[in-house]
């Protein structure tokens, strides 16, 4: 019986030759043990190999299990017409017979085939079989002697030998096509059609020959070398077994690291180094890795080996190559090889069994071959089925979020799988045959760009062997590599390694989740990069999903808590509150939620925007599903933020914290999505809601623009389809069949929007933040919950509050509630949310009827004010009041008609200049000729407004008309009041105004009101009239005055003004002396160059002790701080 064996070839060359010379096997040459590779550092004729290999012969048998090869394509290496026919071994004929059969063998010594080769004079052929030999360790006596003798290869002259002389090199070179050897042809030399001149074959056959002697003599010198370095097999034994001993190191191998060591100084430019350490070795030549060793494979690099030294390559010696034949004795006959002089031709009976016995061999073989592949998809599929089910189990927890809300809540952690290492990273291999398809993939990829800093390409190889890895320590210290990929990983990298992460996660379970990811994460949670500790954050997020609930509601939670507050990197934090959402998505321990409250307060509290919008996007939706499982978002958590709120109101008597305030108002805002879900899904119809037929969409503008998807009502209660279907029950239930039995609106309506309006009625008017958020809140409260809600649950509740109504008018001369926010934030934002016909005209009348009460009952109009401001932001608005003014315009009490002209200055400065020119000037006009003096007056801060920020001509000079009707009509000569308020208005819109106006009316008619103030009889009209001139002067002081009107007007209206401070006002009248001087001294200095930029003549004071004089009178003034501090900042 012939047992299975190990197959190895020779080169097709060989082949070709065996052909052509008759020599023809039905099958490749085989050897009866296996040919053991060189290895550079254990060289293959060791003893220890003697000893494994004991039987080795020199011959060579064919195996019968492959079949015979084809004919060549073509006689490359036939002798010439003239050279004897050789010989043949084996005729054709009993070759083919005998591979037919099976029953026959053909055994064809080494030794005959070299013989015939010298023979025929093939030298080339023979000393390609002579290397071939060598590297197998099995010289061959006959080649080593012939080529070592150097007397065969002595250049020959004369006739060339007879034909009967075998071994002599004189005979006509044939062309050779043995492929280790082209390269030494020179082509140029030749034509194609094989014709040689004598000189040019002699050439060729001594250059050939002197190479060949050459490379001989370096291998024996190698293995003379190596063999007289080896080390004796019983002490390289005590070696391994005795670690502690260093085993000397060989010839062979000190040639090897030699040239590695100098090949990573020049890759790493230490080339000085380099020249160096050749010159130490100048026996050995550098730039040819075969001077180490002739046909020894280079191994890598040093800094791979460096990179290896955990998982050492194997060794050739532990290799093997495998091949499987069918044993001889399933088919009839003996497998004996047989003696070539004893040869029988088979007859066509046996050879027609022996066809058959084949195809039923190979038949059954294919059948098991599909078996087999059927029950290997079988078990495929078990074991995918097995992990999901086993991810399933792990991650299933006792939460109810909808399948939407979960996926966007995932969605924040930014995992990229849509590109083509994104999709090889999430896929790990999970098996032998998927790990060589994945490297197939992924090397080609590695290998151009690794060098290029694209580490990120080793994801996929780190992440399949640390997963499939047995060692536990092999696999930690391959996360550690995965963690320190990239020194300074940007947000694609960064998302890779998640990608893998979570990849990781999914197929190893949560508990080597837990002993092998998370000590990686806070190893680097104070690592000096904030890259590196974005991926830390980041990865608690990602992965929290396939940790134990356990662990992810303290450990995780912690190492998120304690980054928050300690990290100083806007970008650490906001990704700390993303993953902080995430493990809110996962979390079931109740015991956690005051831990949660107070990480939601302290991130609001960020000092970061990107951190708070966080917040508000991500962490409060999530946070607010978990309340809402346990039944605690309208019992706990709304509340307290409400009791803070009311708390900072309580504290802020003496000054509100802003801040703090908009920080729980926020959350509160935030909270409006969530809260409407639970009404919905609490609610008496909720079980009577279907999905399917026909469901009307919803509309665009029906719910607020959602700040992050989590946010949308729609994610929240699951889709879209479901919550049309709830809406459509949500309209009907309130309009027809109340809120019977609807506790969660119920409380909404008798507790929640009844403790929102009274903290609304305590907040202070004049803040116009808080006035803003309150109105962004009761808008976007009303907007969620529905126009039906807002006009049967929302209104009646403020109408309540306010009573507005006509019967009682004169009795709300004393209510306060109509100079509190519940007026501007109750118009702003509840009677804004629809803008349909019959809510605009709600809201017109709501601000006609508080501008007509407040007014009647001589009350502050800084409601009304606030109303104004926060409605004239927006455009739309803008037509809609100044149809409220006009009302104001035309009514018949002139408390109104002020309150209306008043009301326009604040209107003027958000319209578009058409609308002033159409609207709000002829109003003006129309009051300007009121009447009513009181009236008149009030008009002119809008004219002022008029003029600080109109461009177009024909209005400004409209309105200076107007202006200058009051200041020259003899009529107002003696008003007191218009005075005072002229004054105060030039002191406000001068600096902004046009400079031509200024100039030639501002200024002037200041100049005059100061000329006249100097013969003033009543010392109050006189005192009020300068401190207004001083205030006016100070702040046009830091305009650019021409000369002319300098010398003309304000330096004689501020001489003016210095006189009746001298009697009035001492302190002030130090100030104006310093102020007149710098003026006279700025006229002197014009004259000599030409004035730069703009003067501020307040400011730049000549001399230190006029400075340090100016500011300690300035500092001495207690009765005009305020203006003194306009005055400082207008010079800014």
């Amino acid at each position: 019986m012939c047992p299975a064996h190990f197959s190895i070839q020779y080169p097709m060359i060989f082949q070709d030759f065996m052909k052509e010379a008759g020599l023809l096997c039905v099958g490749p040459i085989r050897e009866s043990a296996v040919m053991a590779s060189v290895n550079p550092f254990n060289l293959s004729d060791s003893e220890e190999e003697a000893e494994r290999r004991p039987n080795e012969t020199v011959d060579t048998e064919r195996s019968p299990s492959e079949g015979a090869p084809g004919p060549p394509p073509g006689n490359h290496f036939s002798p010439s017409a003239e050279a004897e026919p050789p010989t043949l071994l084996l005729s054709t004929s009993a070759a083919a017979t005998a591979a037919m059969s099976g029953i026959t063998d053909t055994r064809v010594s080494v030794d005959v085939i070299a013989a015939q080769l010298l023979r025929e004079q093939y030298i080339l052929t023979a000393l390609e079989l002579h290397t071939e030999l060598l590297e197998a360790g099995r010289e061959l006596p006959r080649l080593r002697d012939y080529f070592s003798n150097p007397g065969n290869f002595e250049r020959q002259s004369g006739t060339p030998p007879a034909k009967d002389q075998a071994l002599g090199p004189g005979g006509p070179l044939n062309r050779a096509g043995s492929i280790s050897t082209l390269d030494s042809l020179d082509f140029a030399r030749y034509s194609d059609d094989g014709n040689r001149e004598t000189d040019e074959r002699v050439a060729v056959l001594e250059f050939e020959l002197r190479k060949a002697k050459e490379t001989i003599q370096a291998l024996r010198a190698n293995l003379t070398q190596a063999a007289e370095s080896e080390v004796p097999s019983q002490e390289r034994k005590n070696f391994n077994s005795n670690p502690e001993i260093q085993e000397p190191i060989r010839q062979l191998e000190k040639r090897a690291l030699n040239f590695l060591v100098n090949e990573y100084l020049l890759k790493n430019e230490y080339k000085l180094s380099s020249i160096t350490f050749s010159d130490e070795n100048d026996d050995q030549d550098f730039e040819l890795w075969d001077d180490v060793g002739l046909n020894i494979p280079k191994p890598p690099d040093l800094l791979q080996l460096y990179r290896n030294c955990g998982s050492p390559l194997p060794s050739p010696r532990d290799m093997v190559d495998v091949s499987v034949e069918v044993a001889f004795e399933d088919f009839p006959g003996n497998c004996t090889p047989p003696n070539p002089s004893k040869k029988t031709d088979l007859s066509q009976q046996q050879q027609t069994e022996v066809i058959q016995e084949l195809e039923y061999q190979i038949s059954l073989l294919n059948n098991e071959k599909q078996s087999l592949a059927e029950q290997i998809k079988k078990l495929q599929r078990c074991v995918k089925c097995d992990i999901v089910v086993s991810v399933l189990c792990y991650c299933r927890c006792s939460r109810t979020l909808s399948p939407a809300f979960q996926q966007a809540l995932l969605s924040f952690c930014r995992m990229c799988s849509d590109s083509r290492l994104g999709a090889e990273v999430s896929r790990i291999a999970d098996s032998e045959e998927s790990v060589m398809l994945m490297l197939g993939r992924c090397l080609p990829h590695i290998v151009p760009n690794v060098l290029l800093a694209k580490r990120e390409e080793l994801i996929p190889l780190i992440l399949c062997t640390a997963c499939l890895h047995p060692q536990p320590k092999e696999r930690d210290q391959l996360l550690h590599i995965l963690f320190n990929l990239i020194k300074r990983p940007d947000d694609e990298q960064r998302q890779m390694i998640l990608t893998g992460c979570v990849a990781f996660a999914r197929h190893v379970g949560p508990t080597r989740v837990e002993a092998e990811l998370l000590p990686q994460c806070w190893e680097q949670i104070n690592h000096k990069y904030p890259e590196r500790r974005l991926l830390v954050a980041e990865s608690c997020g990602a992965l929290a999903p396939y940790l134990p609930k356990e662990i992810r509601s303290s450990l995780v939670l912690s190492m998120l808590q304690q980054m928050l507050t300690e990290d100083k990197a806007d970008m650490v934090r906001e990704a700390v509150v993303k993953s902080l959402a995430i493990i809110m998505g996962y979390i079931d321990d109740p015991d956690k939620y005051s831990q949660g409250f107070e990480l939601m307060l302290l991130s609001l509290g960020d000092p970061s925007e990107r951190v708070v919008s966080a917040v508000h996007q991500v962490f409060i939706p999530a946070f607010a599903a978990w309340t809402t499982e346990l039944g605690s978002l309208h019992t706990a958590l709304i509340p307290a933020l409400l009791a803070r709120i009311e708390k900072l109101l309580t504290q802020g008597e003496h000054g509100l914290d802003e801040h703090k305030l908009h920080i729980f108002l926020s959350a509160l805002q935030s909270l409006i999505p969530p809260l409407f879900a639970v009404v919905l899904q609490n609610a008496p119809f909720t079980s009577r809601a279907k999905l399917h037929g026909d469901i009307p969409a919803i509309e665009v503008t029906r719910f607020p623009r959602p700040a992050s998807p989590l946010q949308d009502v729609a994610t929240i209660i699951g889709s879209r389809e479901m919550l049309s279907a709830l809406l459509l029950l949500y309209d009907h239930q309130l309009e027809h069949e109340g809120t019977t039995g609807w506790e969660s609106l119920l409380w909404v309506v008798n507790q929640l929007l009844p403790q929102l309006i009274d903290i609304v009625g305590r907040i202070n008017v004049t803040s116009t933040t808080c006035v803003h958020e309150f109105s962004r809140f009761f808008w976007r409260f009303c907007r969620t919950f529905g126009k039906i809600f807002t006009n049967t649950k929302v209104k009646p509740q403020f109408q309540e509050i306010l009573r507005l109504s006509e019967e009682n008018v004169d009795a709300l001369a004393g209510n306060g509630i109509l100079t509190k926010a519940t007026v501007p934030i109750y118009a702003t934002g509840v009677l804004t949310c629809y803008n349909q016909e019959e809510d605009r005209k709600l809201l017109v009348g709501f601000l006609e009827d508080v501008m007509t009460t407040l007014s009647l009952s001589h009350a502050p109009l800084d409601s009304l004010k606030a109303s104004f401001v926060e409605l004239g932001a927006n455009p739309v608005y803008h037509e809609m009041l100044l149809t409220v003014l006009w009302y104001g315009v035309v009514h018949t009490s002139a408390l109104v008609r002020c309150t209306a002209a008043r009301m326009f200055e604040l209107l003027v400065k958000g319209v578009n200049e058409t609308l002033v020119a159409q609207r709000v000037v002829p109003a003006l006009i129309t009051l300007s000729s009121d009447p009513e003096i009181s009236v008149r007056i009030s008009t002119i801060p809008a004219f002022g407004t008029i003029m600080e920020t109109v461009t177009q001509k024909e209005l400004l000079e409209r309105v200076k008309m107007q202006l200058a009707s009051f200041l020259e009509d003899p009529q107002y000569q003696d008003q007191h009041s218009l005075h005072i308020e002229i004054i105060r208005t030039f002191g406000r819109v001068g600096p902004n105004a046009e400079p031509r106006f200024r100039d030639e009316f501002v200024l002037p008619h200041l100049h005059k009101l100061a000329l006249a103030n100097n013969s003033q009889a009543a010392e109050n009209k006189r005192v009020d009239i300068a401190m207004q001139l001083f205030e006016a002067y100070s702040a046009l002081s830091c305009c650019f005055i021409s000369e002319e009107v300098m010398l003309n007007h304000f330096l004689p209206g501020l001489r003016c003004l210095h006189a009746d401070m001298e009697h009035l006002s001492p302190e002030h009248e130090v100030i104006l002396s310093s102020m007149i001087k710098e003026c006279e001294i700025k006229v002197e200095n014009r004259g000599m160059s030409d004035a730069q930029g703009s003067l501020s003549i307040a400011s730049s004071l000549v001399g230190e002790d006029a400075k340090t004089k100016f500011l300690s009178k300035m500092g001495q003034l207690t009765t005009s701080g305020a203006m003194l501090a306009n005055v400082f900042q207008r010079k800014k």
